[in-house]
Order: structure tokens, then sequence, then C-alpha cells
């Protein structure tokens, strides 16, 4: 069923893991022209479904999609910048699933990319979409329960099989980072991390302490090691504690000697969401695109900084932008 006819023609580089999702979303806003995955009986799969022309070469894409107004980049992490600086030279419009690259340095250099090519940069931060979160962020800008002083995150199930290049920090822990400074309206300081690996090549589970300014304060867990998949936040206010579920999209109050639990309104899928919203920013309907290549940086910048700390047993200090 398609949701949204558009005019608009996008292409999306790898439809593994999370990138088969994007691609089902975007053929149901009537956008999906292209579809380049180096697997060709998976990229063939749903090239036919979708009626999408399969490439498994970029070049060969971009050579003959002429008319291109943005690729979804879906590909393992430390390919994002190679594959989305190709594009932006080409004058093409680009969403880079999280992270948007793997080191802060790749970031900068696609940000100059994008501004020098004057075209869109932007990337996959999924809970900023998120009904739960939207209605948190509105209760904590009115100061409905007082200050915002503290944030809890759990992010847990099984280790996801496609995810090689990468560990938790990168994988997982990158969307409560993105959230955390989306609520507190701002960017930690201070960084300090510990993290262990048990079934991966990389850490699989990982506690991120981040510092904010006037002493607040969010901590990350993420594993994947728990058998259940946990996907939960809360709000520490001066006057109340407001509990969040990523997967339910249902939130709780603890206020006085009370719980409320506001009515939810219906459903909505976060990624549906996220793409309107990119199609959007293509569109000139909105100003500019939700997640700013600059926010996305910083979160690459605090993920670096976790996985150093790590290493160092130290807290790491930023002076993010």
């Amino acid at each position: 069923m398609v949701i949204r006819e558009s005019k608009l023609k996008l292409a999306i580089v790898g439809v593994g893991g999370w990138g088969k999702n994007h691609a089902r979303v975007l053929h149901d806003f009537g956008t999906l022209v292209a579809i380049c995955e180096i697997d060709f009986q998976r990229g063939k799969e749903l090239a036919g479904k979708y009626g999408a022309t399969l490439y498994s070469s970029i070049d060969d894409m971009l050579n003959n999609e002429r008319k291109l107004d943005a690729c979804v980049v879906c590909t393992p992490t430390k390919t994002h910048y190679t594959i989305a600086k190709k594009i932006m030279e080409k004058g093409i419009n680009v969403f880079v699933e999280k992270p948007l690259a793997f080191s802060s340095k790749e970031c900068e250099e696609m940000i100059d990319i994008a501004e020098k090519k004057k075209v869109i940069l932007t990337s996959g931060y999924i809970e900023r979409f998120n009904p739960a979160v939207q209605e948190v962020k509105r209760l904590i800008d009115c100061n409905k329960y007082g200050d915002l002083l503290m944030m809890e995150f759990h992010r847990e199930n099984r280790m996801p099989l496609h995810v090689k290049d990468v560990g938790i920090i990168y994988d997982t822990a990158v969307h409560d980072i993105d959230t955390a400074m989306f609520l507190f309206s701002c960017r930690p300081q201070v960084v300090f991390a510990l993290s262990g690996k048990k079934f991966h090549s990389y850490e699989d589970f990982a506690t991120i302490m981040l510092g904010f300014r006037g002493h607040k304060v969010a901590i990350i867990a993420s594993n994947w090691i728990t058998p259940k998949k946990v996907r939960k936040f809360s709000a520490v206010c001066t006057d109340g504690i407001i509990a969040g579920d990523f997967i339910t999209q249902e939130i709780a109050i603890d206020y006085k000697e009370a719980t409320i639990i506001p009515r939810r309104q219906q459903f909505q899928e976060p990624l549906t969401l996220e793409l309107q919203s990119l199609l959007d920013a293509i569109d000139g309907k909105i100003g500019k695109p939700v997640i700013s290549a600059i926010d996305a940086t910083n979160v690459t910048r605090v993920a670096e900084a976790a996985l150093l700390s790590s290493n160092t047993g130290s807290p790491i200090y930023l002076d993010l932008k």
C-alpha cells in the first residue's frame, strides 16, 4: 500500500539488516527506483518485489540513475564515509544510517563535501521520531514536572548477527547518546565508560555515563547478552519521574502519590516518520533535516570518547560544537 505518492526518486545502498526496512518504506512512499546490493540474491528478491532497478556497483548506479534526488546508505559503519562521499560528489542528497561515520574526522570531511556540493547530509537517529520521545521532550520543555536532572537508558537484546564491523557502542548505544542530547537540549562535557566483550569481536556490553552542565547526567546501559528485548528510558525531574518505552511508545509519570499514564496516541512507525521527514527536507517543506550533520557528528565524537574511556579507564572531557 502506498502511503504517500511522491515524484522524488531515491535509491538505497545496502538492503541487508535494517536496510530492507528502508526499502519497504521508500517503496510505500512511491520513491524507490534503485537498489544497490552486493548480495545478488538478496538484491534480486527485493528489487523484484518493489519494482526497482538492481545494481551491484555504486558507480554503475550513479552513472545510470542520472536523476536521483537522494540515496539512503544502509551499509556497514566503516563503509559510510567512502560511499556517502562518492554519492555527494555527484551532487546527490544523502541519508546515512547511524552512525554518520566511524570517526569524527570522516564526519567533518563529509560535512565539508555536503556544504561544497550544496546537498543534504543527514543520519538515521530514528528515536528522535519516536512518539514516546517526542512526548517526553514536550513535557520536559514545558517544565511540567520540574527540571530534568538525570536520564537512564536500557537497550538490551541478543547480538544481531549482521553487525560485524563495530561493537555495541557504535551500533546501539549511539541511539541513546543522541536521545540524551536531544532531551537535555545540550551536549555532554564529560564521558566515562566501561565495556567488555563476551561473544562478539568487539564490545558487546557497555555502560556509559554522560556528564552535562549543572551536574546533570545520563546513564546508558546496553548489552547484546540479555535474551529479552528491552528498549526503555526514564527521565528524573525535580517534581516527577517520566518513564518511556521505545517499543510500545507508552509513557508513565510518577508524580506526587500517583502514577499517571497518558492516553497513547495511535502507534506510528518511527522509520516512516523519519523517511517522511527526509522527503520533506528534499522537497523544501521543512527548512533543514531534523538530524543535522553536526548533531550526528557529535554523536560519533561521544562514541569515540566512550571507547577511549573504556580502553583507558579515564573520563574523557569534551568541547562539542
